[in-house]
């Protein structure tokens, strides 16, 4: 599907992995119901009873602050007849939680306690009939989950896939992104197939085109190459630039452990198949992605701060509105894009240039899991 067809051109997939449902359903079995996907962040549960339901793949699933403090996840149905648990993607209960259908009743860390007449089916083992808990982890201040009865490595996947973009074992770590607090989010619903998202983020060959705000701030990516481009690089701040923010203006102190040769530079990580993280001195941006439909696709975007920034109630428009408006550029191209992928004229696909040749990586690695 990469294959070779000039010196400086490589294939693109073709375009029916952007619009046939059943490669779709493949990717949701092979992909997101398989590896590790970022799901919520861990202090949006910031009580015992506090829930969230996420889709990752095919299943909704319900993360919950159990009582003990812990985090714990489910598949979101009920084991009596299958209805679904908690209809809403956020909420709150007191001790338990129960089917809104017959009442079956679990506590927050999924154990069958009650249910009508259950004391008259002395035979029913309770133990047996808990919700069915899905593996979680948390990094960077995110619950992560996996739905795979035998997840692959955390470390090696995830952990070690943000380690290999930037070179350093300890270059993530000095962000401290689970310490930091969250000061705006954006819901995104884009009509587009997952993966043009992803290509999008790592490449920068549209920059010059779409992203005026953001070649002022970065001024080599007006050049076309991605922040992604090779190990460890991390994208120069403009020298009258002062501050990541939509005018070039200042933005906050540097985070406290941010190293000097990471100061004034934007880094960018993918970490398949659906999270992207974005570095700069003085905050965090981190997206997660859900796919919903072939052409269809729900992204969160987190801006998070220093929790002392967020606190003082200072000003975070200028350094929220550069990103955003990012987002909206690249989204909206990836909508302008979306039709064509059912075009004749793409049924081969398409091409990537010298400065794009890594998303054939991406391709290749999509292409090996679905073969799995």
């Amino acid at each position: 599907m990469t294959t070779e067809v000039s010196a400086s051109l490589i294939a693109t997939l073709p375009g029916h992995y952007y619009t046939d449902p059943d490669v779709f359903r493949q990717e949701q079995e092979r992909l997101f119901e398989a590896l590790w996907c970022c799901a919520v962040r861990s202090a949006d549960l910031d009580r015992p009873g506090a829930y969230r339901t996420v889709q990752v793949g095919r299943e909704s699933v319900l993360i919950t602050r159990a009582r003990d403090g812990g985090l714990r996840a489910f598949l979101n149905v009920c084991r009596h007849r299958g209805a679904r648990l908690c209809a809403d993607e956020a909420g709150q209960v007191r001790r338990s939680l129960q089917c809104p259908y017959h009442a079956w009743t679990y506590d927050l860390d999924g154990r069958l306690i009650a249910a009508p007449n259950l004391t008259r089916m002395p035979d029913v083992d309770r133990s047996a009939y808990g919700l069915v808990e899905v593996a979680l982890r948390e990094w960077l201040g995110y619950v992560w989950v996996c739905l795979a009865e035998s997840p692959p490595s955390f470390e090696d996947t995830v952990i070690g896939e943000a380690r290999e973009r930037l070179g350093d074992p300890a270059s993530i770590e000095r962000y401290r992104t689970q310490d930091l607090a969250l000061g705006h989010r954006v819901r995104y619903e884009v009509r587009a197939n997952w993966k043009l998202i992803v290509e999008n983020f790592m490449e920068c060959y549209h920059c010059a085109t779409i992203h005026p705000e953001l070649t002022d701030v970065l001024p080599e990516f007006a050049d076309g190459f991605a922040a992604q481009y090779y190990v460890g690089h991390g994208a120069a701040f403009g020298d009258d630039v002062s501050g990541f923010t939509v005018d070039g203006s200042p933005g906050f102190g540097r985070l406290p452990e941010v190293a000097d040769d990471q100061d004034r530079r934007y880094y960018a990580i993918t970490v398949k198949p659906a999270v992207f993280v974005n570095l700069v001195p003085d905050h965090v941006i981190l997206h997660r992605m859900f796919p919903l439909a072939v052409d269809r696709t729900v992204v969160e975007c987190d801006w998070l701060y220093a929790p002392d920034v967020v606190a003082s109630g200072a000003d975070l428009s200028k350094s929220v509105e550069l990103f955003h408006r990012v987002n909206e550029q690249d989204f909206a191209a990836c909508e302008r894009t979306q039709p064509a992928m059912g075009s004749r004229a793409y049924r081969q696909g398409g091409v990537l240039v010298p400065t794009e040749h890594h998303i054939g990586v991406f391709h290749h690695w999509l292409i090996q899991r679905l073969a799995s």
